[in-house]
């Protein structure tokens, strides 16, 4: 007996603790004001992002900066600021390089290419006037009451263009994604980006070694050393092109050949484009696990309006991780069968406002995904395009769906136990967010907010448009 009651006693004296969290955080949150609650969130120790696409990852001004970096490299970028019809009404219109839009960014070796009448149309980036160079930031960035899904997945992306195909420029964009996430308490990045069609200054193509090599260059430099963030990278393709599963079957390849950066194969683009459907790629994907052992998957799906069964299809073609899982909450049956793991979903929560996957949110179920058990982190998915970060989703969780202090925790830890890098990477990645958030919480719990005086949070406009709360950027 004496046993029982002294276990008893340990029992409920290892409680304690716990409780005492749970109370201290939930008088934080009714006492914070917004701006505290923000500063608290940034300060955070955090884990990882999981999905994270770098060429939709830079701020308009990271794009800006990189760009015109590149002359002492020999390349020089032009933007289109005048639409003179050179082409035929509705040319090209539905092709990757649409004609009427403003903005479209190319490289000196395109520009040549154009007849005269083109080349009118367009002006070298450091030529542009205040009012022209405000309208090339505001273009790559989904910030107008007009602008939806249509805009982000026909526009964004052919506008930045050219500048998607300079690995220089994309390893600026992701040094810059790892010192804003550092400055957040992020540790593990991985992000979305492949090696294949980068261009030279005159247009003909890096090998991809080459640009492995530009890569891995940056994260082996102690600039990007210093920043405290671990990057992997994901292969990713387009899954409704005509050539899609010859492009699954190069990337796997590649993926192989790289596994010290490369830890997982991606699939992505609009889902309501059908020819993109989860079970399009299962002969496929069959066929490459006879070949390839540990080639991760975490592939996009449920990130559609109406109700389908994409996000079990998913999980039959293997993946471990579902990006968005929005439309999950209308197959229940995946929902029990997903509920304690093995699978994860990656949540997006400005992504899914912004292209309009839910209206308010009121209506997205990620709470009703954490709190039945389902695996699920925070993410950006494509934080340059929101003008946003990762405090940013932290803050909207919190406040919209009034997160305990274990459940911001166990997001955390979530998003590294279910990361793809390496065993021994994750480990360590998981004992140090442990001891992080552990002296984080015990030295607030000391100090109170005195102990965050020295912490400057950044943001960006959509905290500043959706809740007012506008803060300074970088």
């Amino acid at each position: 007996m004496r046993k029982l009651a002294l276990l008893f006693c340990l029992l409920i004296t290892a409680a304690i603790p716990a409780k005492a969290a749970e109370a201290w955080f939930e008088k934080l949150k009714a006492e914070a004001s917004p701006e505290q609650l923000y500063r608290f969130l940034y300060a955070l120790p955090k884990g990882g992002d999981l999905h994270n696409h770098l060429s939709g990852a830079g701020l308009s001004e990271w794009w800006w900066d990189a760009a015109l970096a590149q002359a002492s490299r020999g390349y020089v970028y032009y933007t289109k600021v005048r639409i003179a019809n050179c082409l035929p009404y509705g040319s090209n219109e539905y092709s990757f390089a649409p004609y009427l839009i403003l903005f479209r960014t190319i490289q000196g070796s395109t520009y040549q290419a154009l007849d005269d009448c083109q080349k009118g149309e367009y002006k070298r980036l450091q030529d542009l006037t205040a009012t022209e160079k405000q309208g090339w930031f505001d273009s790559i960035r989904l910030d107008a009451r007009h602008e939806g899904r249509n805009e982000f997945f026909g526009r964004h992306w052919e506008r930045l263009n050219d500048l998607f195909r300079n690995p220089h420029v994309i390893a600026q964009i992701l040094f810059r994604n790892m010192q804003a996430f550092g400055r957040e308490g992020l540790v593990y990045l991985e992000t979305q980006e492949g090696a294949d069609g980068a261009l030279k200054p005159d247009g003909s193509l890096y090998s991809e070694d080459e640009t492995v090599a530009i890569y891995r260059a940056l994260l082996e430099s102690a600039k990007a050393r210093a920043t405290g963030v671990t990057v992997r990278f994901q292969s990713s393709i387009l899954r409704f092109l005509p050539g899609a599963e010859q492009d699954l079957r190069d990337l796997y390849a590649f993926t192989a050949r790289h596994r010290d950066l490369w830890v997982g194969v991606n699939m992505v683009g609009r889902e309501d484009d059908d020819k993109g459907h989860p079970l399009r790629f299962l002969k496929t994907l069959r066929e490459l696990r006879l070949k390839y052992p540990d080639i991760h998957l975490s592939i996009h799906a449920g990130e559609v309006d109406e109700p389908n069964h994409h996000v079990r299809d998913t999980l039959l073609l293997g993946a471990e991780r579902i990006g968005h899982g929005v439309n999950l909450i209308t197959d229940p049956e995946t929902m029990v069968r997903m509920q304690h793991g093995p699978y994860m979903v990656e949540i997006n929560l400005i992504s899914n406002l912004l292209l309009e996957y839910v209206d308010d949110y009121r209506q997205h179920p990620f709470p009703e995904y954490l709190r039945t058990g389902i695996p699920v982190a925070l993410s950006t998915d494509d934080r340059g395009m929101w003008d946003s970060n990762l405090t940013d989703e932290y803050f909207v969780a919190v406040r919209e769906f009034n997160l305990s202090w274990e459940e911001i925790v166990q997001l955390g830890r979530n998003s590294l136990a279910h990361a793809f890098v390496e065993a021994p990477v994750k480990q360590a990645l998981l004992a140090d967010y442990d001891a992080r958030v552990a002296r984080f919480a015990a030295a607030f719990r000391k100090s109170g907010w005195s102990g965050l005086n020295s912490v400057k949070p950044v943001s960006y406009s959509f905290t500043c448009k959706r809740y007012q709360l506008c803060l300074p950027r970088e």
